[in-house]
């Protein structure tokens, strides 16, 4: 039987449920999930390896108008996405009436490869509302097959799973048998804890957050992580910190937890909050950054 490999690429608005899927696709949680847009900032690989074939998931940033040079570095993730996809998964919602970034609908329009429409949520919506959300975007994206799913409850991923097995092309495997993804372990640190930060904290705070792993040891018994969680203005440093050190224990506490799961060790992890102004508007610093 000839191997299979093809790049999946995972698109759609912010807060559409791309991540969940990703992390079930793949099996492991490399992307963070929560209920507020814009989590992912970058574009995070998931590598599925089975004897005959080789899939991977590229979890892109939701598709947004960009307000910050941070944005835009996050569209030309999604965009490069595009370019290279075997297979492209559009995932649109229950919630999402049409999809606010008319030139990547247009680009997912016009692409050559497959495209799968998946409708998510359908578990908070009836079935009369999901046939309209069926029909409209069959009709937006004619060549495209519609699978309305559940990504939270694990409904119909089966059936896209199956549908990406048979549309993958055959190919030799582009990555070790081995990887699970293409970024290193000090990344997926850096986003388990900047997912806390999203958890924990309000308002814009999360959004200004970036981390940097300065330390990563590992050690027989165990991993020991300095990990520096920048921030834009002084304020946001507060906020972070809490009120004697309290917000900062409990970023600390349930990242570590999350952590020590993920690389089953056990982990020592110090955190500290520094101020880089405007880093989300400067190149150079979006750069310094790994964007």
């Amino acid at each position: 039987m000839a191997h299979k490999s093809g790049f999946v690429s995972i698109v759609g608005s912010p807060n559409v449920g791309k991540s969940t899927l990703m992390n079930h696709l793949v099996g492991e949680k490399l992307s963070i999930v929560t209920a507020k847009a814009q989590t992912t900032r970058h574009r995070i690989l998931g590598i599925v390896n089975e004897e005959d074939y080789q899939i991977v998931f590229s979890d892109t940033p939701g598709v947004i108008n960009a307000a910050y040079k941070l944005h835009e570095n996050m569209m030309e993730y999604v965009n490069a996405s595009l370019q290279d996809a075997d297979l492209v998964l559009f995932i649109t919602d229950t919630q999402e009436n049409e999809m606010n970034h008319k030139a990547t609908l247009e680009k997912i329009k016009k692409l050559k490869v497959p495209v799968l429409c998946l409708i998510n949520k359908i578990d908070l919506s009836n079935q009369e509302e999901v046939m309209e959300k069926a029909l409209y975007w069959q009709n937006e994206l004619p060549d495209a097959l519609v699978f309305p799913i559940s990504a939270l409850h694990n409904f119909s991923i089966d059936a896209v799973w199956l549908k990406i097995l048979s549309l993958i092309p055959e190919n030799p495997p582009y990555y070790d048998k081995e990887e699970i993804s293409d970024r290193p372990m000090r990344f997926f640190v850096s986003e388990i804890i900047r997912g806390k930060i999203f958890y924990l904290c309000q308002k814009e705070v999360p959004y200004s957050c970036q981390i940097e792993i300065e330390e990563f040891i590992e050690e027989e018994n165990i991993t020991r992580i300095r990990a520096i969680i920048i921030v834009e203005r002084e304020s946001q440093k507060g906020i972070v910190i809490g009120k004697g050190g309290e917000m900062l224990k409990k970023i600390g506490s349930s990242a570590r937890f999350e952590i020590q799961k993920f690389l089953d060790k056990k982990v020592y992890l110090d955190t500290f909050v520094k101020v880089d102004k405007d880093w989300r508007s400067t190149e150079a610093k979006l750069k310094k950054y790994g964007y």
